[in-house]
């Protein structure tokens, strides 16, 4: 209940915020005039409804995303320093999407959210061979293969746009993450993927737990440790790439928010999941204002204010778990 009158409390904001800066009252009365059809072409409807309000709800949704994937992993990897950012599947995503915008893809985000997805996939499924070892994954090994597989893919990305320069700016924009040009068209394509995903984490949210005792206690206690793992990669890398598709690469936001809900409401992921929903949503949806208010006109990258947040906590994350490295 909390965290949903706190989520209203920071769209109300946002939408007060901004180059054109409105009041409580104009916000309420714009929403009203829309919801009963009342005819309204002043500037205000536009730049509300048309602008902020959708920027808002793709935040809500990518931040809610990126959360319940970082939770996903960190359970499956079972490795509290994994998130799709650092382990290279928002990077591997971002591949797709600049592939998609040489070959001619990009008019339609679902052509770019396709070829997104499976170079997703395809980033995850070379991880996770690299680092296990058996049915045993060293959290070393896995850290360094996503680092290196996020310098690998920065590095074709920018040969790509060394190559076609008359593209580079369209890339740049899938590797700095924003959400600048957010429609509700990218609302109706992004939100059936990341409710879908969702859906699925909390179904498995109970199985979840027990991947992190160990695959051999869950596939003693009747668990289909393999079945349950595919269906939870390729239903949270689905929501990564077609969160990448709408924004971006946004980093650390998968990281830091499992994390704290942990600190406060304890491993269960029956709680860590669906808290992650709101307080992903949230965090994102903060990030964003400040990326766009702070230094208005300009606007600054939100992944650039995600990763001033998430690259300390990952760095004391580390030093935390130095001993187990």
């Amino acid at each position: 209940m909390a965290l949903t009158l706190l989520m209203f409390v920071a769209v109300f904001v946002s939408l007060m915020l901004g180059i054109t800066s409105f009041s409580f009252s104009e916000v309420i009365d714009t929403l009203i005039n829309k919801v009963t059809d009342t005819p309204d072409n002043s500037i205000k409807n536009t730049v509300l409804w048309n602008l902020r309000l959708p920027r808002i709800v793709l935040c809500l949704l990518v931040g809610a995303a990126l959360s319940v994937c970082g939770a996903t992993y960190q359970s499956i990897f079972r490795n509290p320093l994994t998130d799709p950012y650092i382990l290279g599947i928002s990077s591997g995503a971002s591949l797709g999407a600049a592939i998609s915008i040489l070959l001619g893809f990009d008019t339609g985000l679902f052509g770019i959210g396709t070829i997104a997805l499976l170079t997703a996939l395809l980033t995850v499924l070379l991880i996770y061979k690299i680092a296990s070892i058996g049915n045993r994954m060293h959290t070393s090994t896995l850290l360094l293969t996503g680092v290196c597989f996020t310098f690998l893919i920065t590095a074709i990305i920018s040969f790509l746009m060394v190559l076609h320069q008359d593209k580079m700016e369209k890339i740049i924009f899938w590797t700095m993450g924003s959400f600048a040009s957010a429609s509700w068209n990218d609302v109706l394509v992004v939100a059936p993927c990341v409710i879908v995903g969702i859906c699925v984490a909390i179904y498995y949210s109970k199985d979840l737990n027990l991947l992190l005792v160990g695959s051999e206690t869950a596939k003693s206690l009747g668990v289909d440790v393999e079945k349950i793992k595919k269906h939870l990669l390729f239903f949270t890398t689905l929501m990564v790439a077609f969160a990448v598709s709408s924004c971006g690469v946004i980093g650390f936001v998968g990281l830091i928010v499992p994390h704290c809900i942990r600190l406060v409401v304890g491993a269960d992921n029956r709680l860590v999941v669906p808290y992650s929903i709101f307080v992903g949503g949230i965090f994102l949806l903060i990030c964003d204002t400040f990326s766009r208010t702070i230094l208005q006109p300009a606007e600054l990258p939100v992944g650039s204010i995600t990763a001033l947040a998430g690259a300390p906590m990952f760095i004391y994350l580390l030093y935390k778990s130095k001993k187990q490295l």
